[in-house]
């Protein structure tokens, strides 16, 4: 087991050197430029989120097609992610994983965009879109469209499935001394309960869990950043100077180099918020939308929500934590986060206990319904019936498995899911740029698509 644990960690280095590096934050930046800086939009598209296209098609309301997305990206990416990044990489793996949300906000954006351009509406009036749609349709690129169908199959059995309910586990164990393989039964159980309804039972279950659950979170953040209210500006200076100076991080933290501070940063950012990964263009194509760039609009929140916002809040609690008590000592990103929240009385445990569960469950649900979706492109709509048996048992599963694992693992999917998907954004710049232009610069933002 610990050969095969080598193994993929080495493969998975190897997939996020500077090559991906460079593609993913290229695409970000390209079309951050190319689409004048979508960012700007965003009070307008959070408005959006919240406002039902009334007679549009879709499955679900965008905001339903949002809170899906957010509950698959709203994870343990968030928490033990970012300590990951940070116990790796050092305190200036928050800067990198911040600016990665920042700007992978326009790619979010393109691939909103694409998933509605590009999506097929089927006899029995749902909607299928995403990646491989955009891929097939706008490119006749079927072999690259069916390798990320594959890829994304594998990855959501990996972070949507194993990591996320190792976590669970994990924290349940370590807190209460639950026994995994009861944590896995619940877990498995309550998984069937909700995905056996489909894509309206997910949206339904996640529209009532990600605001409750983000909300309750980043209040119990917000109040340990005042417990630690005399660390904050140090805290936020030592995330800025070893984002560029590793050696600057000292007071317990692990050194590194800049291009490991980047890596995990990088890494951790794009497993927290998915830009540029394009699973949540899956979900938004069963938005109910008047046009392409209003979905586009409401995707792009998802970025700001998870990680400009949420994963920015967490990394400033683990690094004041440490810097207000040096004692801490961790060796990975669930000993840092655990110790972190340990150290706040009362709320700080089950903060960390509570936000855990509810995120990493959420993120089960959501990544389960893009698994089905992938399974549907590529044998049909009966196929999806065994693969939801299969993601139930994965789940139970993942429960044991080793951890280090089924990080690395999730991180080789992720990369290997964006490759094509980075792809698909680059070439069809033009097309997300012309309907942009109709659409957003123009003043068309109401006008009815013709599907």
């Amino acid at each position: 087991m610990q050969n095969l644990t080598d193994v993929i960690a080495s493969i998975s280095n190897f997939l996020w050197g500077w090559p991906m590096i460079i593609m993913l934050l290229g695409t970000h930046l390209f079309l951050t430029i190319r689409l004048r800086f979508p960012q700007r939009k965003i009070f307008t598209a959070i408005r959006l989120s919240v406002t039902r296209d009334k007679g549009a098609d879709g499955d679900v309301s965008q905001f339903g097609a949002l809170a899906t997305a957010l509950a698959a990206t709203i994870g343990t990416g968030n928490i033990i992610g970012v300590a990951t990044a940070v116990a790796m990489g050092g305190p200036g793996a928050v800067l990198w994983c911040w600016l990665t949300g920042v700007f992978g906000i326009a790619t979010k954006y393109g691939e909103g965009l694409l998933a509605i351009k590009y999506r097929v509406k089927m006899p029995d009036g749902s909607m299928l879109g995403g990646p491989m749609y955009a891929l097939e349709r706008g490119l006749k690129l079927k072999w690259l469209a069916v390798l990320f169908a594959i890829f994304t199959i594998c990855a959501s059995l990996g972070i949507g499935a194993s990591v996320q309910a190792n976590a669970i586990s994990t924290i349940c164990h370590e807190t209460y001394g639950i026994n995994p393989v009861w944590a896995g039964i619940a877990i498995a159980v309550l998984t069937a309960l909700v995905v056996i309804g489909g894509v309206k039972s997910i949206a339904r279950v996640c529209g009532m869990m990600v605001p409750f659950m983000a909300v309750f979170y980043v209040i119990g953040c917000l109040y340990i950043l005042g417990v630690n209210f005399n660390y904050l500006w140090p805290a936020l200076k030592l995330i800025v100077k070893a984002a560029f100076s590793p050696e600057a991080a000292g007071g317990g933290f692990v050194g590194g180099s800049v291009i490991m501070a980047m890596r995990f940063g990088i890494a951790r950012g794009l497993f927290s918020n998915e830009s540029g990964l394009g699973s949540a263009p899956i979900v938004a194509a069963a938005a109910k939308t008047r046009n392409p760039v209003r979905q586009a609009l409401v995707s792009s929140t998802g970025t700001f929500w998870d990680t400009v916002v949420i994963c920015a809040i967490t990394g400033l609690v683990i690094v004041s934590s440490v810097l207000a008590h040096p004692d801490i000592a961790f060796s990975d990103g669930a000993g840092l986060t655990k110790a972190a929240f340990a150290k706040i009385p009362v709320i700080g445990s089950p903060l960390l206990l509570v936000g855990l569960v509810t995120f990493a469950f959420t993120t089960i649900l959501g990544w389960c319904y893009y698994g089905e979706m992938a399974v549907e492109y590529l044998r049909g709509k009966r196929w999806t019936h065994y693969y939801r048996i299969l993601y139930i048992l994965v789940a139970f599963l993942g429960t044991i498995i080793n951890l280090a694992m089924v990080w690395n693992l999730a991180d080789c999917m992720n990369a290997l899911m964006a490759i094509p998907n980075l792809v698909s954004l680059l070439l069809l710049s033009g097309v997300i740029v012309r309907d942009t232009k109709h659409y957003l610069w123009d003043n068309n933002l109401d006008e009815v698509m013709d599907e």
